[in-house]
C-alpha cells in the first residue's frame, strides 16, 4: 500500500476509531440503569435481543466497540477489513435509528429523541469510504502503485 493511501485514510480512521473506542471503554462498565437503558433501545429495533440479559448485552456492546474501535486505530489492520467492520457496526445503529419511529419523523428526519443516533450516519460513510478506497488502491486494474 502506498503511502498516499495511508496518509489519505488516516484522518477517517484516527477520528472514528478514537471515537468508538472512547464509547467502548465507557459502557465497558456501565452500571445496572444504563445497562438497561441501551438494552431496551436495542431491543425495540432487535427484539432477539430481549434473550440477552441488559448487563450482558451492554459488556458485548462495548467489546464490539472496542474490536471496531480498535480495528481503525491500527494501521496493521486492512483499510477494507476496517471499513467493512465499521460498517457492520453502524449498519446496526442506522437500522435500530430507521426502526423506532420516535426517532424520526415519517420523512426520516431525526426527532429530538433520534439525533443521537442519526448522526451516526458518519460512521457508515467514513467505512464504505475505507471499503471503496481499499478497493480502488489494491485492484490491479485501478493501482496507482
Amino acid at each position: 500500500m502506498s503511502l498516499a493511501a495511508k496518509v489519505r485514510r488516516a484522518p477517517l480512521r484516527l477520528a472514528t476509531g478514537a471515537f468508538i473506542l472512547n464509547a467502548g471503554v465507557g459502557k465497558f462498565s456501565a452500571d445496572e440503569g444504563s445497562a438497561q437503558y441501551l438494552h431496551t433501545a436495542a431491543t425495540g429495533a432487535y427484539p432477539v435481543l430481549k434473550r440477552i440479559e441488559p448487563k450482558l448485552f451492554t459488556k458485548i456492546l462495548s467489546i464490539g466497540e472496542i474490536s471496531v474501535g480498535t480495528a481503525l486505530l491500527l494501521p496493521i489492520v486492512p483499510a477494507g477489513l476496517a471499513g467493512l467492520a465499521l460498517i457492520g457496526f453502524s449498519g446496526a445503529l442506522i437500522g435500530m435509528y430507521i426502526r423506532t419511529p420516535a426517532m424520526h419523523d415519517k420523512y426520516l428526519r431525526p426527532s429530538q429523541q433520534g439525533t443521537v443516533v442519526a448522526k451516526d450516519i458518519w460512521m457508515l460513510g467514513t467505512g464504505i469510504s475505507l471499503v471503496i478506497d481499499a478497493a480502488l488502491n489494491e485492484s490491479p486494474i485501478t493501482a496507482t502503485d
